[in-house]
């Protein structure tokens, strides 16, 4: 990415009062997936003997977890004027209109509609996103899509960010 967006790992910023913050955490279902690698590593490394056992069961369902665990660690946040979403930061100035997405119309926008210039952060299991364009004209990115279970208060934050900027 080039233009407005930017890596948001490269500094710490405090949020202020009012912000938006959002952790797409996974269901818990896929937890229960992650003791089930478990318990498969236990079955497979079982001739071997019950150490072996305990250690594929252990092992096999800490990898999976963490690995679930970062998937689900991915956060929405608008702070200190920019929306941060993943390790992509973009000042609200580079922001246009924001675009509530449902269900139906956010699987519009994840596959047929998509371009491929654009910044996605989607979460199988978050039904509901939302779209904002990017207004930067030295950015070739032409809008940014985020999955996010609460679209509408994102696009409060958003524009309420914007206002106070503007004063």
């Amino acid at each position: 990415m080039s233009g407005a967006i930017s890596d948001a790992s490269s500094g710490a910023v405090a949020p202020l009062a009012g912000d938006y913050d959002e952790r797409l955490t996974v269901p818990r279902s896929w937890w229960l997936m992650a003791v089930g690698v478990g318990v498969a590593m236990a079955i497979i490394v079982f001739p071997i003997g019950p150490l072996a056992m305990l250690v594929g069961l252990v092992g096999g369902a800490a990898l999976a977890m963490a690995g679930v665990s970062s998937y689900g660690s991915a956060r929405i946040r608008v702070v200190a004027g920019s929306l941060v979403a993943g390790k992509a930061r973009i000042p609200v100035e580079a922001l246009g209109e924001a675009s509530v997405l449902d269900a139906a119309e956010a699987v519009a926008w994840r596959s047929h509609k998509a371009d491929p210039r654009a910044f996605m952060l989607m979460r199988s299991y978050v039904p509901t996103a939302l779209k904002v364009e990017v207004t930067d004209p030295a950015d070739p990115t032409p809008y940014v899509y985020l999955s996010t279970r609460s679209p509408q208060r994102l696009a409060d934050a958003l524009a309420a960010v914007r206002s106070s900027r503007a004063r």
